[in-house]
């Protein structure tokens, strides 16, 4: 099985960028545009030629947009968020950074409305 590229300005293997480091900023993001997972939005913004494509979280529910920078898990969104009150991944229970949240709106057109 190859290794996933994450895309960016990063400062480690883990996914970590210029932008978002601290020990819990260990996702990156599938982008809808280009198919390309990114450590956060402002890699994407610098780093790629496009606009953004925001995901629909109800058409696009079954797509593997998160993955997870320290085991390379891919999730689902539900799988990242919905079905996670730890907010850990599912596979390596490595914690995960709940600012994210804050960026929702970057990424989704329908972002759920409760805190993780």
């Amino acid at each position: 099985m190859s290794k996933t590229t994450i895309h960016g300005k990063t400062v480690d293997h883990q996914s970590r960028c210029v932008h978002w480091h601290l020990a819990n900023d260990i996702i990156a993001i599938k982008f809808k545009c280009c198919g390309e997972y990114y450590a956060c939005f402002e890699c994407h913004r610098e780093l790629s030629s496009h606009p953004v494509q925001k995901y629909d979280l109800h058409d696009d529910a079954n797509e593997h947009l998160i993955i997870c920078g320290v085991c390379g898990h891919e999730m689902t969104f539900t799988e990242y968020h919905d079905n996670n009150t730890e907010l850990v991944c599912p596979n390596c229970r490595s914690p995960f950074n709940p600012g994210c949240k804050l960026h929702y709106h970057l990424y989704f057109h329908n972002p759920p409305s409760r805190a993780c």
